[in-house]
Order: structure tokens, then sequence, then C-alpha cells
């Protein structure tokens, strides 16, 4: 696998190991990008700059389909891929890879904003959006391709040129995204480089970068926010979350338990918008939680290749060890783990059993802290305005969700939580239409449709006299 520089393969002289999370083996070794080959990146990012912005819009929206189509038309192999070095299962993969295509797809028919505003009967001003130039793409590993399409589809789009640069865990699908695409957009407008940990604030500090997005944790984006600063850099930061869902009493405990359940395991529970705490309303609070438990205990857990698999490995060792720490937390302070235990399954791998624990107040860590991995903390409670300060008294605010059959009361509580996305009666319902956005310490700015198109574009006002 290589790096994609200036329309062209680059290889490295250095590389570095990648662990298949099912086995804890190597599973291949990437490319460790260089100073130098960083810095050609962005150079030759800013030449095809001059000549990407002035491309005919059209043009731009058919050479995004035509990525799209190049997706899907190897969207087994990517999966396989995915699988591998990320640890999800393979339905779980290839939504995903068809995800990632959808979304560009989507992103190609956006229009670009222009107002014409007459000022009075001899003045008038258009305003119209501009490019910023380079921008950086910093991805995460839970959704390594997803992720890096959510910001090469509008910066193209934008008119933008774009350095991505995968997680050092999981970067070997987007490597060969890279070379899928290299003879369909021109030289130095897609760069896709790979490296350790050192390669991200040299690529976010960069000089010739003008707009970095990030994707990843709360404690990594404040280090991106740094290093943006000196340069006074366009931001996206699409951060962590502790997203709670809020169960009324006028439920059925045994259908919301099956939405709450895959909301919170899709993908190990690796996801920045799941659930990751619960909050019921006492007369529900017993059968929601046995049902919660049936589900977990049913739960077939393995490497993602096999097709019987439903939840694979958490992906990374870090994460590994910080989940069974959580968990082990929580046993240390009186939880009650009525599905799965704190302990990690035997065997190589990165495996934990997917567990839903009880009996914890709202400051154990399992509780307060993004637990990012298989393991449901359930609290009760009596008032909503209870429950409503609970799901608040977090510095997170991604996503949270209302459960209750009674619409108008939903809908009455939704504004009331501090969250950038409020579902109600469903979680993780993400489309390329709405826009994904966070408040408090979950990000800044905003991804998807014509939000997230924005955040690659320059207010720029032309102003006439008559």
């Amino acid at each position: 696998m290589q790096m994609t520089i200036d329309g062209r393969l680059a290889a490295t002289t250095a590389e570095f190991p990648i662990i298949n999370p099912a086995t804890g083996a190597v599973l291949a070794h990437a490319p460790n990008c260089s100073l130098e080959q960083l810095n050609s990146a962005v150079e030759c990012a800013a030449r095809a700059f001059t000549s990407w912005r002035d491309r005919p819009v059209e043009e731009r929206r058919q050479l995004l389909r035509q990525c799209a189509a190049r997706i899907r038309a190897n969207q087994a192999e990517l999966a396989r891929m995915l699988t591998q070095e990320q640890g999800k299962p393979t339905v779980t993969a290839n939504r995903e890879v068809g995800g990632s295509a959808k979304w560009l797809e989507h992103t190609a028919d956006l229009d670009i904003p222009r107002q014409l505003i007459a000022l009075d009967a001899q003045r008038n001003a258009e305003v119209t959006r501009k490019p910023y130039g380079v921008v950086a793409g910093i991805v995460p590993w839970n959704y390594p391709l997803m992720s890096a399409c959510w910001k090469i589809g509008p910066a193209v789009l934008a008119g933008n040129t774009i350095v991505i640069k995968p997680s050092p865990f999981t970067p070997l699908t987007t490597l060969r995204l890279g070379e899928l695409l290299l003879d369909i957009l021109p030289p130095g407008v897609l760069n896709i480089i790979s490296g350790t940990d050192e390669l991200a604030p040299r690529l976010s500090s960069h000089p010739g970068v003008r707009k970095v997005s990030f994707t990843g944790s709360t404690a990594t984006g404040r280090k991106v926010f740094s290093a943006a600063a000196a340069d006074i850099k366009g931001l996206t930061l699409e951060l962590g979350g502790n997203d709670p869902a809020l169960v009324l009493q006028d439920v059925d405990p045994i259908k919301a338990a099956a939405r709450i359940y895959a909301a919170a395991f899709e993908n190990a529970g690796q996801v920045c918008a799941a659930i990751k705490r619960v909050y019921v309303q006492r007369p529900v609070h017993d059968a929601l939680v046995n049902e919660l438990a049936r589900l977990a205990q049913n739960a077939v857990v393995g490497d993602g290749l096999d097709p019987q698999v439903t939840i694979g490995p958490v992906s990374t060792r870090p994460q590994f060890e910080r989940v069974l720490q959580l968990m082990q937390d929580a046993h240390q302070c009186g939880g009650r783990f009525v599905a799965g235990k704190p302990e990690a399954m035997k065997g190589p791998g990165y495996f934990i059993r997917p567990a839903i624990v009880t009996g914890l107040d709202h400051e154990a860590r399992l509780v307060m802290e993004e637990q990012f991995g298989p393991v449901l903390p359930v609290l009760p409670f009596d008032e909503i305005d209870q429950a409503i300060a609970a799901a608040n008294a977090t510095p997170y605010g991604l996503s949270a969700s209302v459960w209750s059959d009674n619409a108008a009361v939903a809908r009455a509580i939704a504004p009331q939580i501090d969250a950038g996305t409020v579902w109600l009666n469903q979680h993780l319902s993400v489309l390329p239409s709405l826009p994904t956005a966070g408040v408090k310490q979950s990000g800044l700015g905003a991804e998807n449709g014509p939000w997230g198109l924005e955040n690659y574009l320059q207010i720029q006002t032309i102003a006439a006299a008559g």
C-alpha cells in the first residue's frame, strides 16, 4: 500500500505496523510519511488549487460521481480490508463503504450559495462563496473511509484541494481509496498520506494549509484547535460525545430496547454519536434492562470476517484497555453487570462481550466519561426534569434521543437538551441531508448537507456603486 501525492503513488523508506484487532497480530505495514513528503503533498495541493478552483462546478460534480462509482465497483475489496484493520463485522463494513459512495453522490448535487442583494436604487452587492485553498482532513479509526469521504466530497466540490491523513491504527482502506481514485481527480486535488502520531500536528500546523477538518477525540481536538490558531486557519471539529437516551414510562420497553441496543452497540459502541448512557423512567426500568440484557447475551462476538458475528473487537489496544478500566471501575463502584463481565474474553484479539450495567450513580466514571466501547450504563429516574439535568451534566453535546409514545411530550423535551442532534424514538439515524454538529466540547462547525459544504467555503462580498 502506498500514499497518493500529486497524482502519483508515493513509497516511503519507513513503515509502521497495522494490527488486526481480531487477532492481535500484524496485518500489514503502512508507509510512514516523511517531513519532505508532507511538504510535497501540501505544495502539490497548493499548485493544483490554482486551476482546480476555476474548473466549472458541474465538472467537479461529475468527478465526484465517478469517485462514488469507483468505490461501489470495489466495495467487496474495501469492506474486507476495513474489517481486517478496524474489526467491524462485514455487514457493517459494507454499510460504511456503500455509505461513503452515497455521501459523495449526495454532496455532488449540492449548490454553492450565491446571493444578489439590492441595496438601493443605485447600489447592489453580490455575496459569493470561495474555497479556502489547501484543506487538511484528519480522519479517525472508527469509520476511516466514511469520515474521509465526509471531508473529500464538500472540500472538492467547493473548489479546494485536500490532504487526507487517516489514523495510524486504520490507514489501509483510506490509502487504497487514494490508489483507486488516482486516475479520476487531477493531480494534487486529492492527496492521502499516512504516518504515526507526530504527522497530524505537523499537518494541522503546516503554513500551507488554510483549513483543517478533524474528526476524533475532544482531547486531540484541543491540540488541533491550538495548532490551527497560529495561522487563523478555518476549522471544523467533530469530537466526542457522551450521548444520552431518555426513556419515558409510556414506551413499549421491548420495542424501545431493540432500537436502543442497536444504537448503543453499533461498531462495538465505537461511534461518536452512539448511545453512551440510558436514563429510564422507573416504571419501565426493569423491563427495559431485562430486554437489553437478553439482546446483549445473544450477541455473537468474534472476528468480523465471520458472517455470523454481530459484534467485532474493540479496534485498538489503548481503547481496549481503557474500556476494561472503565468496566472494572464500575464494578468497584457497585455496578451490577446484568449482561457481560468487567473482563476481556479469553484468547487473542481485543474482544469484550457487550455489557449492560445498572446500580451506578451519575458520578461514576462509566456514566460521566465517554466509554466508546461495548458497555452501556442504565440509570432510573422519577421526574423528567431530573433526567434532563443529568443528560446535560456533561461537557459534551453531540447527540441525544428522547423515547416516548407521546410525540408532543418528546418534542417539548428535545430543545431542553444540550446536543447538536436530538432524535425522537430513534438514535444514530445519520443522513447526508442533515447536519452533524456538536455543541460545548463536542465540536465546531458542521458536516453534511449544505451546512457542511458551507464549512469549506469563505464568504466574499462584492459591492458595486451605480
